[in-house]
């Protein structure tokens, strides 16, 4: 006599063949999306499986990309089918091992560990809030307040707290790309056009696959990265809820983008929400120096990339060899709020949290790096 399986067992043996039907890399021109193929589960106590329709599809639970932050169990998200804002914005999210929901908030997805507190409040270290940008170095200063690299007083040193408030105000997510982020090209950054280039000759061997932009502050490298057509989907995802309500008033004016495979997502780096080898790519532009613990991050990164995912990301370099030795012992000094690091130290990062295949690009104060996952 046959006997039914149960629901738990058919869920593991659905996710099983989800995870193993998905390629490493999905070249879209020589694996086409296999649409008909791929099941989903129906909200019921029977747990059945049918195959996918075309059209949008509401009331439903199936696995998705994302992973509880807590257990790292893969969420199962209740809503419209599709991978861009409006569909995740209409979802609901659970984990099935710890319980708990997810939902998204002002258009975005909020996946930290404290989502959904009413009395708690956690403030992450003032790097965190940060959008990429050195407060301390004299070339950035320079485009704050108005002074020379060689003017500038040394009681600008002292004023962490206030620059730091400023920074935290939605002001600064405003006008990020209004002519602040230009500025870094005083530091040595080649600019947005040319960093995205490189960055995509970094990931052309995972062309097709998942990429997931973290600390993306408003989104520049996210949308560019979504709207070039190289990847099946783009997360983009920072801890800043400003940042990220920036990024969305910047995708609904572009409507290429607001209909393609991209999601705002609010994540801790160190706890990001993807199970463990989930991820083809990641990308970190100008952020690892905001990060409360690169190592943290990086091993983070590390985890959730498939075998031979590509890391790629861009930096301030606390010194380089161009930098004058009177100025060394003063920027020591003054980065005690940031994780700015050397050339060597970087490199040293990412071999120690297991990645290989290290190369780098300098200029000035500018570094782009990449490294591969065994």
């Amino acid at each position: 006599m046959a006997v039914a399986a149960q629901p738990s067992l058919r869920l593991h043996h659905y996710y099983a063949s989800f995870r193993m039907n998905q390629s490493p890399f999905r070249n879209p021109q020589l694996h086409p999306p296999r649409r008909s193929s791929r099941a989903r589960i129906r909200a019921s106590s029977a747990v059945a499986l049918e195959p996918e329709s075309t059209t949008e599809v509401r009331d439903t639970s199936y696995v998705d990309l994302f992973a509880c932050p807590i257990c790292y169990e893969p969420l199962v998200r209740k809503g419209p089918s599709g991978f861009n804002l409006q569909a995740i914005y209409r979802s609901a999210f659970k984990c099935r091992a710890c319980n708990k929901s997810y939902s998204s908030k002002n258009m975005y997805l909020d996946l930290t560990v404290t989502s959904g507190t009413k009395e708690y409040n956690e403030f992450q270290p003032a790097g965190t809030e940060l959008f990429r940008v050195s407060m301390v170095f004299p070339e950035v200063l320079s485009c704050l307040m108005g002074f020379t690299a060689e003017s500038i007083p040394f009681e600008v040193f002292k004023l962490d707290v206030g620059v730091l408030a400023f920074s935290r105000s939605p002001l600064v997510s405003f006008v990020y790309e209004r002519g602040w982020r230009q500025n870094f090209n005083r530091s040595g950054f080649p600019g947005p056009d040319e960093e995205f280039t490189m960055a995509q000759e970094y990931f052309k061997p995972a062309k097709g696959g998942v990429l997931v932009d973290v600390s993306c502050g408003s989104g520049l490298f996210s949308r560019k990265f979504a709207k070039s057509g190289a990847y099946s989907r783009v997360v983009a995802l920072d801890f800043s809820e400003n940042m990220l309500r920036q990024c969305y008033d910047f995708i609904k004016n572009d409507e290429t983008i607001l209909s393609s495979d991209i999601a705002l997502v609010r994540a801790d780096v160190s706890r990001l929400p993807f199970s463990s080898g989930s991820v083809d790519t990641v990308h970190a532009g100008a952020a690892l120096h905001c990060w409360p613990s690169p190592s943290n991050a990086v091993a983070e990164i590390n985890r959730i990339m498939r075998s031979g995912g590509i890391f790629v990301g861009s930096t301030f370099l606390r010194v380089t060899s161009s930098t004058p030795t009177f100025l060394r012992p003063f920027r020591q000094r003054n980065t005690r709020n940031y994780n700015y690091l050397t050339e060597e130290e970087i490199e040293d990062l990412c071999i120690s949290c297991g990645l290989i295949n290290y190369t780098k690009k300098v200029e000035q104060s500018f570094i782009m790096f990449s490294a591969q996952k065994p």
